[in-house]
């Protein structure tokens, strides 16, 4: 698996979420419709594919849950099999709900379905009051200190020195810009990648796991061989697109084991979606590249 290029995600690669973006989700849905989903369910929205975008799996998570209340009796479990199967993404659970619960009780559902007041809602928790005001320019709700706070760095200074030597560095993330950046100042690596070989949720509309912002990044560095580091199946897809995309380069995708998939579980879900390498962290990328 030799490298010209190492293409990063940020959360679950860079900065574990676990306790910031994941909480958010749920307690966003709590806040608005007093009921909310577990920890564990998150995971089960990102192996179904399509939700990149934590406000889109909010918006999911809160549709199951209103859903519920007008006779939808699957399990979530179910529901998101449901949505893997209808090819994943916010307009696939919408699918599912209707196709259980018929027209009439969908309609009520979506009534009361409020995806900007949740995504609000999502943004005054996870920011904080503070940077809510900054980034989204309004006054917030409540006087948060923002779970953004709460975002333990994975990335070791020693492995984000020897990417950088040994390697061109870009990051693919579904965080938006600002957000993005907040995140690379942290790890050391703000000033060491330029804006060009970065591709945030303000870059493209497609979301992971279309393959255009990691073939563009490839093109952009002009490399021959692209390892892209990620923390679900969505990353690996997009490894596994981009190399159907564009024949002319090497495409390999990385699973670590520090995001929403974890121990012997999640290295049997990477491999089935046959990743190139399941890591237990981003720690252990040069070691792999450079025994390869």
């Amino acid at each position: 698996m030799n490298a010209d290029a190492v293409v990063l995600d940020i959360d679950g690669v860079l900065v574990d979420v676990a306790d910031s973006y994941r909480r958010a989700i749920l307690e966003s849905v709590e806040s608005v419709y007093d009921r909310t989903i577990r920890k564990d369910d998150i995971q089960l929205f990102k192996d179904a594919g399509g939700f990149n975008n934590d406000w889109e799996l909010t918006d999911a998570a809160a549709l199951y849950v209103l859903a519920t209340e007008e006779g939808y009796d699957e399990s979530l479990e179910a529901f998101t099999d449901a949505i893997a199967e209808e090819g994943g993404g916010l307009e696939a659970a919408e699918s599912a709900v209707r196709d259980r619960i018929g027209a009439r009780a969908t309609q009520r559902v979506t009534e009361r379905w409020d995806r900007e007041q949740l995504r609000d809602v999502f943004q005054q928790l996870y920011l904080g009051a503070e940077l809510y005001r900054g980034l989204e320019g309004g006054e917030p709700d409540r006087e948060t200190r923002g779970f953004i706070h709460d975002e333990p760095i994975i990335l070791e200074a020693e492995t984000r020195d020897r990417l950088l030597a040994e390697y061109d560095v870009g990051v693919l993330t579904g965080r938006p810009e600002a957000e993005a950046e907040i995140a690379l100042e942290r790890v050391g690596l703000e000033d060491a990648i330029s804006l060009e070989h970065r591709f945030t949720m303000d870059d493209w509309e497609e979301g992971k796991p279309h393959p255009r912002a990691l073939t563009t990044l490839a093109e952009r560095f002009d490399a021959e061989r692209v390892v892209f580091v990620g923390d679900t199946l969505d990353d690996v897809r997009t490894a596994t697109n981009a190399a159907d995309a564009d024949s002319e380069r090497e495409y390999h995708g990385v699973g670590v084991l520090t995001g929403g998939l974890t121990g012997e579980e999640g290295r049997r879900k990477y491999e089935a979606e046959d990743a190139a390498a399941v890591l237990e962290s981003v720690n252990e990328v040069p070691d792999l590249l450079e025994d390869a």
